[in-house]
């Protein structure tokens, strides 16, 4: 038993003594007491310890039922020993104590706290395995949680680096400098992708980096046909935010946006705070989605589906489609603001 625990018993018999003392003073209209009621519960106090052993260690895997079969066999055991040895005493020290019929009362009274007392370690027994459970529950489904959003983050990167080697593939033949800046920012891509699968949240100012690297390797794949902004007040780059989220987001703008466009277009990444949400859009100005195919849009292609789960099993809502003005898609998300900041 925990130090609480013992208090709370300390508490319970400290009580009942003080019941047990106001009632013989009624009785007896005398108030020298304390050590007949000293005795009377140290004896109670002695004798529930084998019989909590026997019950809460002992068998405490064993059904309930017969846990109450055998304390009708242990209550009473307990009145008589604890009858016995309490009158015995109380001769030796010359203590006050009931007499004759007057015994059946000690009985009673002893009986009743053997049940006010042991039905109350139950109660708290069968609380604090419920509460245990629980938490177990509740630690078990958040590794499940962290494993689904691990495995659906790492279903993003494959997809990524293969655009990317084909757009460094593509620019080999170009002057070495260029290329090798543009290796620079895949190395930075990789770190920051490393980092984020370690860590569940980063900040705004990191994720918002990592995009703006993605979409300046994209740039010199799609040259003047891809343009981008972003837009984000100073005060939110500190906020918490979940890894991986944006780019994949920015990805899909760019492949099923802009790319089928001989013109081209753009990119717009604005982030604000309303209220107790940070909210977050990526808009382009694209060839837009078939009104009939919005429905499946979750349900096929590795990048939207995935960042949606991931939004709705962390916050219990996931991303939000509309179409842009005047052509082109929106995507929304939001994340709570509350979470810490660095």
């Amino acid at each position: 038993m925990q130090k609480r625990e013992f208090l709370l018993v300390a508490v319970l018999y400290l009580f009942l003594g003080v019941a047990y003392f106001i009632a013989l003073v009624v009785d007896t209209e005398w108030n020298n007491h304390h050590w007949t009621v000293l005795i009377n519960h140290s004896l109670k106090a002695l004798l529930t310890v084998p019989v909590w052993f026997l019950f809460f260690k002992l068998l405490k895997n064993q059904p309930l039922w017969k846990k109450g079969i055998l304390h009708l066999v242990t209550l009473a055991l307990f009145t008589f020993i604890w009858a016995q040895c309490y009158y015995a005493l109380c001769e030796y020290f010359g203590l006050f104590y009931l007499k004759a019929n007057r015994q059946i009362w000690d009985y009673y009274l002893t009986a009743l706290f053997y049940i006010i007392q042991f039905g109350l370690f139950h109660t708290y027994d069968y609380y604090a395995t419920v509460r245990s459970k629980d938490l177990i529950i509740a630690q078990q489904r958040q590794l499940t949680l962290q494993s689904e959003l691990t495995a659906l983050k790492a279903q993003l990167n494959p997809h990524f680096l293969y655009n990317v080697f084909n757009t460094i593939n593509a620019s080999i033949p170009a002057k070495a400098e260029h290329t090798r800046n543009m290796i620079a920012k895949l190395s930075d891509l990789f770190r920051y992708q490393l980092k984020a699968s370690r860590e569940e949240y980063v900040t705004i100012k990191e994720e918002l980096g990592f995009v703006t690297k993605y979409l300046d390797l994209e740039k010199e794949r799609f040259g003047q046909r891809l343009n981008f902004l972003v837009a984000v007040k100073e005060e939110l780059l500190p906020y918490l935010m979940p890894p991986l989220i944006m780019q994949p987001l920015v990805e899909n703008a760019v492949k099923h946006g802009i790319s089928p466009l001989i013109t081209g277009g753009s990119i717009t990444i604005s982030i604000q705070k309303d209220g107790d949400q940070v909210l977050f859009e990526i808009r382009d100005n694209g060839v837009g989605i078939d009104p009939e195919l919005k429905d499946e849009v979750f349900t096929k292609g590795v990048g939207l589906s995935n960042t949606h789960q991931r939004l709705e099993r962390m916050y219990s809502t996931g991303l939000e489609i509309a179409d842009n003005d005047p052509s082109g898609l929106v995507v929304r998300f939001s994340i709570p603001s509350n979470h810490a900041t660095q």
